[in-house]
């Protein structure tokens, strides 16, 4: 019965894990190209006025293609504008958050997340 129970919770976290994956929630914005045990890599591209479903990321690195400005929106309502040029290089924590594409160009990024 322990084994159930441990297996149940174990596929319980898995599912609400899976859930908020950026892939899943936003799979028409981001792709994967690459993924191993210890890193997986996301091309993730949208429009002006484009935004995700809230989604998290584990600590990752993101380098910006093309130039963007988007709001970040975190689970607690707090918001943050970041503004990227091209080639910039980002690092940031594991996050929750909600993005929405507010500049006039295109964003078009590579994120390495880390495991």
């Amino acid at each position: 019965m322990m084994k159930f129970c441990t297996g149940l919770a174990a596929l319980t976290i898995a599912t609400a894990a899976h859930a908020a994956d950026p892939v899943v929630t936003d799979g028409d914005k981001y792709v994967v190209r690459f993924e191993n045990d210890r890193v997986r890599v996301l091309e993730y591209t949208d429009k002006p006025g484009d935004k995700t479903h809230e989604h998290t990321h584990p600590a990752f690195i993101l380098y910006a293609i093309s130039p963007f400005q988007r709001q970040i929106t975190l689970p607690d309502g707090k918001s943050m504008v970041r503004e990227f040029k091209a080639g910039d290089v980002f690092f940031s924590d594991a996050q929750t958050h909600i993005g929405e594409n507010i500049g006039s160009t295109d964003t078009h990024i590579i994120m390495v997340e880390l495991k």
